[in-house]
Formats: structure tokens, sequence, C-alpha cells
């Protein structure tokens, strides 16, 4: 995979941290990062851990605010068959505290043959229009990861609030490293939850404690989409589902529970 050429999310520092550069940020607070990309850091340490078989999944809980001044990861390998593999993962920040744990799961490729199957066209790349991010504005008012990123918008898409399709094309996760296929598709699964918001930052928050990304086929091409709705209900609990696509047709999905609070 290649990405386009700007400031990475990352760069490594001592001791095998990672340090947050600006488009990194999350919206909320300014020390914090998006956990999109943070995602993405974690399936490269899952896919570093298992090297021989497809990811297929990934599962993040994130537990506190990422910091954007240093975080340290590491694996432990929690089954390694001749099928399957799954990986554990924590993230730490600088004091040693957890700030997110994962999992992922890891397939073996074999040769099957033609095989029927369900294809989802992609949304319309050629005729989509560039756009902004949905969150445009951060209430810390520092550059933050809705200006890191490239959008267009199908035919009949913007901004608004509902369920909404969108094409992104994100910048690398650490400088000099290509980003590998499942990592690209990861700041784009974060964003479900905005881009599919039923009301706007400023009347309602809908932070995802968690997010579930499960690809059926790896992407291939730079420019990605997501197809996304939000479900709210009235008890405070919401759930973001996104179809997500590579300019050749729908590679899986991204799932975020969603907690609701009035503002």
């Amino acid at each position: 995979m290649t990405s386009k050429t700007q400031e990475s999310f990352f760069t490594h520092a001592e001791g095998n941290l990672f340090v947050g550069n600006w488009p990194a940020r999350g919206p909320w607070t300014a020390d914090a990062c998006h956990a999109g990309p943070v995602s993405g850091l974690l399936a490269r340490a899952a896919e570093n851990t298992i090297a021989a078989k497809q990811m297929v999944r990934l599962t993040a809980s994130f537990v506190r605010p990422i910091p954007m001044d240093g975080f340290g990861i590491e694996t432990e390998v929690i089954r390694d068959g001749r099928t399957a593999a799954s990986v554990s993962i924590t993230l730490r920040d600088r004091e040693s505290r957890i700030c997110a744990t994962a999992t992922s799961t890891h397939i073996i490729t074999k040769d099957v043959g033609t095989l029927p199957t369900h294809d989802i066209p992609p949304p319309d790349k050629e005729n989509a229009t560039p756009g902004i991010f949905c969150l445009r504005e951060a209430p810390h008012g520092l550059p933050f990861f809705s200006l890191g990123i490239e959008m267009e918008y199908p035919p009949g898409e913007d901004f608004g609030p509902g369920p909404t399709t969108v094409w992104m094309r994100a910048p690398a996760l650490l400088p000099d490293e290509l980003i590998s296929p499942f990592q690209s598709i990861c700041p784009l699964s974060d964003c479900g939850n905005g881009i599919s918001r039923n009301m706007e930052l400023n009347e309602l928050s809908f932070v995802n404690p968690d997010i579930t990304i499960a690809l059926h086929r790896l992407p291939e091409s730079e420019w990605l989409a997501s197809s996304s709705v939000s479900h709210w209900q009235s008890n405070g609990i919401g759930l973001a589902h996104a179809t997500l696509f590579d300019e050749s047709g729908a590679v899986g999905v991204a799932l975020q529970s969603l907690v609701l609070r009035p503002l």
C-alpha cells in the first residue's frame, strides 16, 4: 500500500515509544489521540507478531485517552494453530498505565478455487467531489485528525448528519514505512460514528469505547470508502455500523459501540 506524502500520524521516540504528530490528535482533548490511527498501530503490532497468517479481525477497547506525548505497545500470542492464530495487544502510557487493549485473529491463506460469494460494488469514486470531514472544528482549537485526511463524497452524499458514504485517504502511520492494507483502513474504520452521526457534536456526544474491524478481503487501493449508519437508543447506548470498501468493492465491516450523552 502507498499513502499520500505528508506528515505521518506518529513518530518513534526513545524507548520504542510512539509519539503523536498533529494529524493523530483527536477532537475531544488537545493531548489525546484519535482512536483511528491508534487502531492502525495496534494492527501493526499484531501483524508483526503473526506474520505468516493473514489478519482478519481487530477488536480494541479504549480504557482511557491515548496520550499524544507517547505510549508503548506490547503483544502476546494467545493462540497459534496451523490454521488460525490470536494475539493479545496492550497499549500503555509513559507511566505504564493501560490505555487500550485489543485482540486479533489471523488465518492462514489457502487457494481453494473460485467460490460463490456476494459482492457489493463500491460507491461511485469517479464522480465523487472533495469535501470536508464532518467534525470540522475541535473545542481545543488545534489542528487535528480532520485536517490530516482527504475526503471525497459520492453524488448525493455530504457531511451532514445521517447515514453517509464517503471516500477517504489518510497519511502513513510512521515516516519511511509503507502501511499495510489492514493498517490503512483503520483510520477510516473509526470514523463511522462521526460520519453517520444523527445529531451534531455540540448537541450530543457519541464516543465509542471500542471498535471491531473485520475484513474478508484485504483492501488494494489507496482511497478507501465507508458506508456508515448509526443506531441511537434512548437508553444512552448506540451502535455505528460501517461497510468498508476499496475501489473494487466491499472488503469488510467496522462496528463501534457508542456512549450517547447530551451536552
